[in-house]
């Protein structure tokens, strides 16, 4: 690292329409309250490569789904690997970085994950539902997810597609963390209507359940945003675990949450370049 301030490449796509939610005012408010602490400059996802270089470290935030540039996306993560370039989020994450297995894997092992398999064999361990969820494993964004009825299930089940029960939740949690201490919580009371959020107040119990899954995903720094939905019974049941570039909705808390979450990640990103 420089003696200097540090220098961050920030990549972010500014025309990026997502339903419900303005990314690039996220990340003009972001970029303008890090630059007390870094020097900073701004890129699309796609000039990354040929820019990367001259900086400290690579921070990816409101980038969009990779799923519209996969094979731009895999260049960047062989070059920022071989280079050793210090991105954030680091590359290491086991969760939507690397795709949905980690869905898979979590489901089998018995975390409080909505039952999900990929194989037609192991469809009968499914529990029974009006309407199942199928989505692409490489999926974001909701792209490519159906829903459809049990017997449409044995010709979908072919290994790259996830399959979930349709749950009957109250509403769905996000709880936000950076590195492994938690920031806050914002809720969806309307199960229709996804980014409709409200702030929540997040019991232990909750907390408990999300620090599981930060715990289990070892990022020693970075954004986390742990999605859960609330079953029927009560419990929590994870959605998504989004390490590579989560959406904060920042827009929606109130200015202290802003602040102290801005001074949390210029703390953690310090804490990363000097590791």
């Amino acid at each position: 690292m420089s003696a200097a301030r540090p220098r961050l490449l920030y990549v972010t796509d500014l025309a990026y329409e997502a339903r419900g939610r303005r990314y690039g005012d996220e990340d003009v408010f972001l970029t303008s309250r890090l630059r007390a602490h870094f020097d900073l400059a701004l890129c699309h996802p796609l000039d990354a490569v040929v820019l990367m270089d001259v900086f400290d470290a690579v921070v990816v935030r409101n980038s969009g789904p990779v799923l519209g540039y996969s094979a731009e996306y895999e260049v960047f993560r062989e070059r920022a690997l071989s280079a050793g370039t210090r991105v954030y989020n680091p590359l290491t994450g086991r969760a939507d970085m690397a795709g949905k297995q980690y869905l898979l894997d979590l489901s089998a092992a018995g975390f409080p994950v909505i039952p999900t398999v990929d194989r037609p064999e192991d469809l009968h361990l499914l529990p029974a539902s009006d309407r199942y969820v199928v989505k692409p494993k490489q999926g974001a964004d909701s792209i490519g997810l159906r829903f459809v009825t049990r017997d449409a299930l044995p010709a979908l089940a072919d290994g790259a597609t996830l399959i979930q029960p349709c749950v009957d939740f109250a509403h769905e949690i996000s709880f936000y963390f950076v590195d492994d201490d938690f920031q806050y919580a914002l809720y969806a009371p309307d199960p229709d209507r996804r980014w409709r959020l409200e702030p929540y107040d997040a019991t232990a119990r909750d907390l408990e359940f999300a620090r599981r899954f930060v715990d289990w995903n070892g990022l020693a720094h970075g954004i986390q945003r742990v999605d859960a939905c609330r079953a029927p019974d009560g419990e929590l049941l994870l959605v998504e675990l989004e390490d590579l570039n989560p959406y904060l909705s920042l827009d929606l808390v109130d200015d202290r949450t802003r602040d102290t979450f801005v001074t949390a990640m210029a703390r953690s990103l310090h804490r990363f370049l000097a590791d």
